[in-house]
């Protein structure tokens, strides 16, 4: 790790001698100047990687304070650290650490998509599953015994709450001008649960249950989406109403720590903030100030866990060790927009083969961008936001003015939009209500690094649980509100289409 960061001081050095900086009044670095073949994301925030560890570079604010610095090296640790049963891990967990779902800041590629011993998709079988498994009754109540996370690993000794299965449906569809794509729908089941429901001798009636998986989102521009100014979303909400295009997005209220105010974190909006300590405790089993309490308090594997050597009289995290890393997460930098090469040039072909399309780079994806505006793309993932002058506060209350100001492209109006139940049955209903968020109703992904996320994590599963495997059928997904937008570029020519994936491909 430490050669590595070695490594990126090093690309900073020769940055400077593209990126020319001063400080205004309030010593807050404002870049003047780009390299041409880029654009800024998140203005201070941005930074310029393209590779594996694109994701996980600090801002040049974090790099030209000292303090910061040090402070973001040691959330990175904390971030990084493999959790233990000695260090409190478990009993039962998810994951075992925040890199282990988030590998270089990411999406860890799931095990929904990883084959077991058996021949199953699932669970997996090497002690952690990248994804959380949310469970309930079709009533909205959670089930007794379990909590609303199933927690499908566990330390030596102790039983997992229950293992995921995931059968996989797949049906074939055509665009109007005759290109297959396909579309994969997950079914998912729940084998091997700890107890039976109610201490009785049937297990949890499968008619019962409701169970939503959620893939690990990407941390890219989380400490951008803590600034960002509150009352332009609120704006947005109130003016987010094209009849024509059957658009209508809201703002999710949810209540935090005696808090009533709109969430943007999380699937659902859901969250007002990192959640850095409930992924301590739900993710992990490490109970912290917030969350004194084993998550699986009160069920057999507390005792299974005392057996193991266990000890329940401490809590495992401090609160100064969980804001370091959150301050790593709002320090992390975003990776600039991509504007291709001018001289490069990238040859398609069209589905059967019968035409062929050579552009330069740069060509592809600015005829891509004017696409994503022809599909009415920009209506939801709007394209630029702006953070409030204070910039973000951490957890503990550490203001972090460095983000304030900003002008930022995160492709997101962070707001609650329907997006059908229609599609294969299902759509992308999951029945899981969130805040004010109904099961078929979903934040607008933000967009910004979306491009290198194969080259950080070696994979293209998009949306909540990675059902969509390229851009393509991430954007076929699309129902609801999304309707409109999907239809406009479904019709399009297939050079069209090819150019908006490109476009995409550079954000």
């Amino acid at each position: 790790m430490f050669k590595f960061k070695q490594h990126k001081a090093a690309v900073w050095v020769a940055l400077l001698a593209v990126i020319v900086s001063c400080e205004n009044d309030d010593g807050i670095t404002v870049i003047e100047e780009v390299p041409e073949d880029r654009v800024l994301s998140a203005g201070t925030s941005t930074t310029f990687f393209t590779g594996s560890g694109a994701y996980d570079n600090e801002a040049p604010w974090v790099i030209e304070n000292s303090a910061n610095l040090i402070r973001f090296t040691r959330g990175d640790r904390y971030y990084k650290n493999e959790s233990t049963q000695a260090t409190g891990l478990g009993p039962v967990y998810a994951g075992y650490s925040c890199e282990s779902c988030h590998r270089g800041s990411g999406r860890t590629k799931p095990a929904l998509w990883t084959q077991n011993s058996d021949g199953d998709y699932g669970s997996g079988q090497y002690g952690f599953s990248s994804m959380l498994v949310y469970v309930t009754r079709k009533n909205g109540v959670f089930f007794q015994n379990y909590g609303r996370v199933l927690h499908d690993q566990s330390i030596y000794g102790v039983r997992a709450e229950g293992k995921l299965k995931c059968d996989w449906h797949s049906e074939n569809f055509r665009l109007p001008d005759g290109e297959l794509y396909s579309l994969v729908y997950p079914e998912y089941t729940i084998t091997d649960w700890y107890a039976n429901y109610g201490n009785t001798s049937d297990p949890i009636d499968p008619d019962e249950l409701f169970c939503s998986v959620r893939i690990p989102l990407r941390h890219v521009g989380m400490g951008q989406m803590m600034a960002i100014d509150r009352e332009e979303i609120k704006q947005l909400a109130a003016r987010s109403n094209y009849p024509e295009y059957g658009i209508s997005g809201r703002c999710n209220y949810v209540t935090e720590k005696g808090v009533y105010d709109i969430g943007l974190s999380g699937n659902k909006a859901q969250h007002q903030d990192l959640t850095v300590e409930l992924g301590f405790s739900s993710d992990m089993g490490v109970t912290n100030s917030r969350y004194p309490e084993e998550i699986c308090e009160g069920q057999l594997q507390m005792q299974e866990g005392s057996m193991m050597g266990l000890l329940y009289d401490q809590l495992e995290v401090s609160a100064e060790d969980m804001e370091d890393v959150d301050f790593y997460l709002h320090g992390l930098g975003v990776p600039a927009r991509r504007l291709g090469s001018t001289t490069a040039r990238q040859t398609y072909s069209k589905w059967d083969g019968s035409e062929t399309e050579t552009r330069t780079q740069r060509e592809w994806i600015k005829a891509g961008e004017a696409a994503f505006y022809e599909a009415k793309c920009h209506l939801c993932h709007v394209t630029t936001l702006h953070t409030r002058p204070r910039g973000a506060t951490l957890l503990m209350g550490t203001e972090l003015p460095w983000l304030g100001g900003q002008e930022i492209h995160p492709y997101s109006d962070y707001l609650i939009h329907d997006m059908g139940s229609e599609i294969m049955g299902v759509g992308l209903n999951d029945n899981y209500v969130s805040g004010l968020a109904r099961g078929n109703e979903w934040r607008t992904t933000p967009l910004w690094g979306i491009g290198l996320q194969q080259a950080v994590n070696g994979h293209t599963y998009f949306l909540h649980d990675g059902r969509a495997r390229n851009f393509q059928e991430a954007i076929m997904w699309h129902g609801g509100e999304g309707q409109a937008s999907k239809m406009l570029y479904a019709k399009m020519d297939w050079r069209k289409r090819r150019a908006l994936q490109s476009f995409l491909s550079s954000l």
